[in-house]
């Protein structure tokens, strides 16, 4: 089968931001801050506006951390579509998938912290009164892309390596 090129992969990329534009801007406008609605006894759907950064970390402090995390996340995304752009042709699609989705959900990030000041989370699952922080479609296609370079570079090369 042939790799994609690597337009579909920067498309993968840039869907990821819409989607998580979207459906920020859906649960902002429907709902108030803290404002949390239930949806299955381990879901809820809550809105809340995250100054720090995973896990509301640095949230407390005086603002310098807002432009922190934009430098960071924009040299982040930057070197992984660069990265992304020189893939060769017989990559392993997990790997470049994996970095396609990081660098989606990293500027969908860096979106909201430049247009907003912080990043809109809404997500939120919790379990006998314990509460997993709010995260939002950046978040999740961050930590999926990363789980698909943690696995190909466990296993994947692994096994290509050994078939060679």
């Amino acid at each position: 089968m042939r790799f994609p090129g690597k337009s579909a992969w920067l498309g993968l990329s840039l869907a990821v931001i819409a989607l998580d534009q979207l459906s920020k801007s859906f649960v902002a406008s429907h709902m108030q801050v803290y404002q949390t609605i239930h949806v299955l006894p381990v879901f809820n759907v809550a809105l809340l506006h995250n100054t720090g950064a995973a896990f509301s970390m640095l949230a407390g402090q005086p603002g310098w951390q807002r432009w922190f995390f934009v430098v960071l996340a924009l040299v982040i995304a930057g070197l992984i579509v660069t990265w992304l752009v020189r893939l060769p042709a017989n990559t392993s699609r997990w790997m470049a998938a994996g970095l396609a989705l990081v660098a989606g959900g990293a500027v969908g990030n860096v979106w909201d912290r430049l247009v907003n000041g912080y990043v809109v989370d809404f997500l939120q699952f919790h379990w006998a009164g314990w509460f997993f922080p709010a995260f939002n479609v950046a978040d999740s296609a961050i930590t999926v892309g990363a789980v698909l370079l943690l696995l190909d570079g466990l296993f994947l090369q692994r096994r290509s390596a050994a078939v060679k």
